[in-house]
């Protein structure tokens, strides 16, 4: 009786419990960079986002040093001291809809090879410069479309997915695309 040993059922509810913590980790760490990065402070005293991504970050358990390390990206350092770039990479998804992928790393050729096997991965391909951004206005809340475009439901639910896996991606800020996606798609 092949896979019904105890050692079977343990590794894969572990597995399944490592995933979700992982996912927990890599969300809450964005959140600690981002309310630094618009806080302008890494003291939770001076910046209220920042105390309550704090506050979420003790929920799920995530140790200190990391914690630290999520501060001291939001402020622009990195722990080998390599200065952090913003970068924007253009791509394209499932039915050649346009994507603005946002990333903020110390170490662009990693980034780079990590959106590309993502994007690849989805039916995807990483464009050159230029080869998206004129499909986008810049606003200070971010990028919006200029023309947006319509999709069907399964390449809809396809983009959704490609969108989830390249937010999981450490270094990626956000993700734009051409297509306004709704709650019902």
């Amino acid at each position: 009786m092949s896979g019904h040993s105890k050692w079977n059922n343990i590794k894969n509810r572990k597995g399944a419990v490592d995933a979700q913590k992982s996912k927990d980790f890599a969300q809450v760490t964005k959140q600690i960079r981002m309310a630094v990065k618009e806080g302008k402070s890494g003291d939770p005293q001076f910046n209220s986002t920042l105390r309550s991504a704090l506050d979420k970050a003790r929920a799920v358990n995530l140790p200190k040093n990391k914690v630290a390390i999520a501060i001291e990206r939001g402020l622009g350092k990195s722990a080998s001291g390599a200065l952090l770039q913003e970068i924007l990479y253009e791509g394209f998804g499932p039915g050649g809809v346009g994507l603005l992928i946002q990333a903020v790393t110390d170490n662009p050729n990693r980034t780079s090879a990590d959106i590309r096997f993502t994007l690849s991965k989805s039916g995807g391909s990483l464009g050159s410069p230029g080869s998206v951004s004129y499909l986008f206005e810049r606003t200070p809340q971010g990028f919006i479309s200029k023309l947006p475009l319509s999709v069907e439901a399964d390449q809809a639910q396809q983009l959704v997915g490609l969108i989830d896996a390249l937010t999981e991606i450490e270094d990626v800020e956000d993700v734009y695309t051409t297509v306004t996606l709704t709650e019902t798609d």
